[in-house]
């Protein structure tokens, strides 16, 4: 829930629901939990990239949301108007923290912060301030999946190819190609197509490259969840932990090391 960006790879959170939804389709899956993905975030106005994954995510979710034959198993919500004022009831609600962006590209992040600190758990790259939080709340109580930011550099620098990736992966294939051939879009091809050329041409934020570690570190979660004594414990941790992050440290950190200022006494 922030921003619609494609280096926050939103989208790659909606491949790894295609794959569900394909899991299951195909007989498998059944020995996963139930899964609520909710989406939430605004757009530039002239954002179009943005736009479109927008529209992809509630035309996954018409299809999705309507399927008897998973018998809602995995249902898709994209809270509409996301501000301050829905977040509130969103922090609380949510037992999983998505932390998915490409690692280098996120300056900070608060949203994983409040999170955190309402008990979910968080999954994600060593990105932002995701890797503050997995050093505050211990390695076994968060789920990191995907490259660091030398690994990305080392990709790119040598030549990314993401299509290799689609053709080595066939969860992967499949979940593209249902976008590209009209599965979420009534038979239109076209109409995800900047998407799909997006990825398979260029994938600028490394989402092919990352989806298998991602879906691999998402079955993990599922399983994680099964243990509920387990769950409770890494979710209690997270938010006792988390301390660090109030507003108090900050404030005095920014009065010591930046403003140099002193605290005022202040008498009765």
């Amino acid at each position: 829930m922030k921003r619609i960006h494609e280096y926050k790879r939103q989208h790659l959170n909606l491949l790894h629901v295609i794959t569900l939804y394909h899991r299951l389709k195909h007989g498998g899956g059944r020995d996963l939990p139930s899964r609520t993905f909710v989406f939430a975030g605004k757009a530039a106005p002239g954002y179009m990239m943005a736009k479109r994954i927008i529209k992809l995510i509630h035309s996954v979710a018409a299809v999705v949301n309507n399927d008897r034959e998973i018998s809602g198993r995995v249902r898709v919500v994209f809270l509409p108007d996301y501000n301050v004022k829905n977040s509130q009831r969103i922090f609380p609600a949510a037992d999983l923290s998505e932390q998915i962006s490409t690692a280098g590209t996120e300056a900070s992040g608060t949203g994983n912060m409040k999170f955190a600190m309402n008990g979910a758990l968080t999954i994600g790259t060593l990105d932002g301030a995701n890797v503050e939080i997995r050093d505050a709340v211990g390695a076994d109580h968060f789920f990191m999946f995907g490259m660091t930011v030398e690994d990305v550099r080392r990709l790119l620098a040598g030549g990314y190819r993401p299509s290799d990736y689609y053709q080595a992966d066939e969860e992967l294939r499949a979940a593209i190609d249902a976008i590209a051939q009209g599965t979420f879009s009534n038979g239109d091809r076209e109409l995800f197509r900047p998407i799909v050329d997006n990825l398979l041409g260029s994938d600028p934020y490394t989402l092919l490259a990352d989806y298998r570690s991602y879906v691999d570190c998402q079955d993990q979660v599922s399983h994680a969840w099964f243990e509920a004594e387990r769950w409770t414990r890494s979710s209690i941790l997270n938010v006792a932990r988390m301390g660090p992050f109030s507003s108090d440290r900050s404030v005095r950190e920014y009065c010591r090391n930046i403003w140099n200022v002193e605290p005022v006494p202040i008498s009765d």
